[in-house]
């Protein structure tokens, strides 16, 4: 272990639109570590494959009416495809802990149960935000020229309570995204405190 850092390797999951890449910046400021992006792991394998050897990580761009599906059935995809994804992030992960390199990861894909592997080493949070509401008006402020942001949304609240769930199943913390002013305290002491170990 480095410091005071709480592990070796810090994953910030949560659904899109909650916050995950301001709280992991501000995490990783305060650790005096590098962060990284989950999403730049997808975009390189997206670069290295074709559709017939991965289907599920490039399902979204073969299946643009995806999109319009029901938000149960997206989050139903997009748990899909963090499952195509975890060997990826486990390698990553892996890599991290083996070269004693300590690094803050965020990104939508990346699952709580990551944090099983490498016991000590390893730790999660899952920043969550139920607020339909709350989301659509993240998502404006990010991105004010994009439509569809209800929708989004409604997706967002699925995926969400889907990882809260399997957090819970796996000891790691689930950490309300609101209240914005002691967001990286709570996701702190979440991190620090004893959770319970379950096998991977």
């Amino acid at each position: 272990m480095t410091g005071d850092l709480p592990a070796l390797v810090t994953l910030v999951c949560g659904a899109s639109g909650v916050g995950k890449s301001r709280a992991a910046f501000a995490l990783a400021t305060r650790y005096g570590v590098p962060l990284g992006e989950a999403d730049d792991i997808v975009t390189a394998l997206q670069a290295m494959t074709s559709h017939e050897q991965q289907p599920q990580l490039h399902y979204w761009n073969t299946h643009p009416v995806a999109k319009s599906w029901p938000p149960e059935k997206i989050a139903d995809l997009h748990l899909e495809v963090a499952r195509a994804l975890r060997p990826a992030f486990a390698a990553v992960i892996a890599d991290h802990v083996e070269s004693g390199n300590p690094v803050v990861m965020e990104g939508d894909y990346l699952t709580p149960d990551l944090a099983l592997t490498h016991a000590g080493a390893v730790r999660a949070v899952v920043l969550d935000e139920q607020d339909e509401d709350q989301l659509v008006v993240n998502y404006q402020g990010r991105e004010p020229w994009l439509n569809q942001q209800r929708h989004r949304a409604q997706v967002s609240v699925h995926v969400g309570a889907r990882l809260a769930s399997r957090a819970h199943h796996a000891g790691v913390p689930v950490v309300p995204a609101r209240p914005w002013a002691n967001q990286l305290d709570r996701i702190d002491r979440a991190l620090r405190a004893p959770t319970p170990r379950r096998e991977p």
